[in-house]
């Protein structure tokens, strides 16, 4: 990763995801932060580009979105908009992700999509850069996401067990939950 892109990221790590909480904020500008807590200087998607890298997106859940609220939030219809970050905020982080994960180099942006790890369907954190990676655009995800979803909202899964499933891998979790076209092993 080249220096500005480190910079960038160490800035946001430092600020502890404070600039990423606020939804007017842009990205820091490149400069040359504090010291900052370590961050891989290159990420790589595993198996085939379907998984990121756990040490750069391990995933973050949103603090409000917990078993005892999910029928005010993760359950209730148009929820989801309410929380999710506008274009404005995700395309440059996008590009950014782009060049965190290099394996992606000299791909165009819109081959992908500025993915939550922990979906917003199961009370992922928003605009945690821990929870947001560059994938490429699997759609099966998103039924995944939806199908573990609809497992919390009628009691078949906990919440937990559906963040940490997502977060592990998404691809077991789908065919713990049987949803269609899920890639075999």
């Amino acid at each position: 990763m080249n220096r500005p892109a480190t910079a960038a990221l160490s800035l946001l790590l430092v600020a502890g995801c404070t600039t990423l909480l606020n939804p007017r904020a842009d990205l820091p500008a490149r400069r040359t932060p504090p010291a900052t807590p370590a961050f891989p200087d290159h990420c790589t998607a595993q198996d085939d580009g379907q998984l990121p890298d756990p040490m750069c997106t391990p995933g973050a859940t949103n603090p409000d979105v917990t078993p005892a609220t999910i029928g005010q939030t993760i359950c209730r219809p148009g929820w989801v908009a309410t929380v999710r970050p506008p274009t404005s905020y995700t395309s440059p982080l996008k590009r950014f992700m782009i060049g965190v994960y290099g394996d992606y180099a000299g791909t165009a942006p819109a081959g992908y999509e500025l993915d939550h790890l922990v979906s917003l369907e199961l009370g992922g954190a928003p605009r945690d850069v821990r929870n947001l990676w560059p994938e490429r655009n699997y759609n099966i995800k998103d039924q995944v996401e939806n199908a573990a979803n609809r497992a919390v909202c009628a009691g078949r899964l906990t919440l937990p067990e559906a963040q940490r499933g997502i977060a592990l891998n998404w691809i077991i979790l789908g065919r713990q939950l049987h949803v269609p076209g899920v890639p075999a092993s």
